[in-house]
């Protein structure tokens, strides 16, 4: 992949669409040059040389969240989406992270005419072959198709504050707190594009999974990634986080190492039974990619794909919990399931 000069981002993918190279024209200059993306900073230190506990922060995610919505909708392609990459990009780089792009396009389900697709991927200490994902879509849907009044279903406004933001803002938070922890493993952020850009029941998912899934599967890169956590729709106010079917099936164990860790830590939104059969990003991960990969979302969101997904629905304590549990669990990572992805994979 050829590194695009004086910003610490790379450039992946096709070229072909021009929205495309205005875009990342456009980042770039927007983008602090010089800046290193190889260095993480050494833990903090309190009175006396002793390390400092690390602590997510629910309320600056929240307030990430809040950020992110006021750029409103945020579908594949749109102008909405292009600020959004600026904003989280530029976020991470100031963060001393390495930031890259990883480019395609894909058809639009109503013109057919080719969308230009941004998948961003944020590495922290990228020189480790041996690495884990934690991803989430930063899209949102083109619609609040879900919405009980009809005319808001089919015209109305969808900012995806859970749906979509959710993920976004707790990894923006949780970057803050990568240099400070020494994870067993290489940690790669994954926002994928392209997860909902759907019209009609019929039209295709997560093409960003997808294409990210299969480009390692089929184009090696040279390191290898043990297994991974989807986060989506970790913010509703009344958070109750089940384990997910298609999860328990592909990466029991790293399932059960994270609810271990929840229940070390007393925190009960993380319910140890098995509940709804949710097809997600995680799918492309584990049957395309074979990396064994959790799916860690609240299903019971009553405002899903309606108007009212919005800030004021989500919880800075949500989001506390979630990362709380995250950060010790990434200070304790499991061994790699024996094996890899489920092979008996339906």
């Amino acid at each position: 992949m050829p590194t695009l000069p004086g910003s610490g981002i790379v450039s992946g993918g096709g070229d072909s669409v021009a929205s495309r190279r205005a875009f990342v024209g456009g980042l770039l200059g927007g983008c602090l040059a010089g800046m290193s993306h190889l260095v993480q900073g050494a833990p903090p230190k309190a009175a006396g040389g002793q390390e400092k506990p690390v602590q997510f922060d629910g309320n600056r995610a929240y307030a990430h969240l809040k950020e992110i919505c006021a750029l409103g909708p945020r579908p594949s392609g749109s102008e909405g989406m292009s600020r959004q990459q600026r904003l989280v990009a530029d976020h991470f780089l100031k963060l001393k992270a390495r930031v890259k792009f990883q480019s395609f396009d894909a058809p639009h389900p109503r013109t057919g005419e080719p969308v230009a697709m941004n998948n961003l991927i944020v590495s922290w200490h990228p020189q480790a072959q041996e690495r884990i994902l934690l991803c989430c879509h930063y899209d949102t849907r083109p619609f609040p198709d879900r919405d009980p009044d009809p005319r808001a279903a089919r015209n109305g406004v969808f900012v995806g504050a859970n749906d979509g933001a959710s993920g976004v803002a707790f990894l923006m938070e949780l970057g803050r707190h990568m240099g400070a922890i020494q994870p067993r493993f290489g940690v790669d952020f994954v926002f994928f594009d392209g997860e909902e850009l759907v019209f009609h029941p019929n039209d295709p998912y997560f093409l960003g999974s997808e294409f990210f899934a299969k480009g390692y599967r089929d184009d090696p890169p040279g390191h290898i990634y043990h297994y991974g956590v989807l986060l989506d729709m970790i913010a509703d106010k009344r958070l109750n986080i089940y384990q997910e079917v298609y999860s328990v099936q592909y990466a029991r164990s790293i399932v059960q190492s994270l609810w271990a860790q929840a229940a070390a830590l007393e925190v009960k939104e993380f319910i140890p039974k098995v509940r709804h059969e949710i097809r997600d990003d995680h799918l492309a991960l584990n049957q395309l990619a074979r990396i064994p990969t959790v799916d860690l979302i609240d299903f019971d969101y009553e405002p899903w794909h309606t108007t009212q997904d919005i800030p004021a629905n989500c919880s800075a304590g949500s989001l506390a919990k979630v990362g709380k549990v995250i950060l010790a669990w990434l200070q304790k990572l499991p061994d790699p399931p024996a094996g890899g992805g489920d092979p008996e994979a339906p």
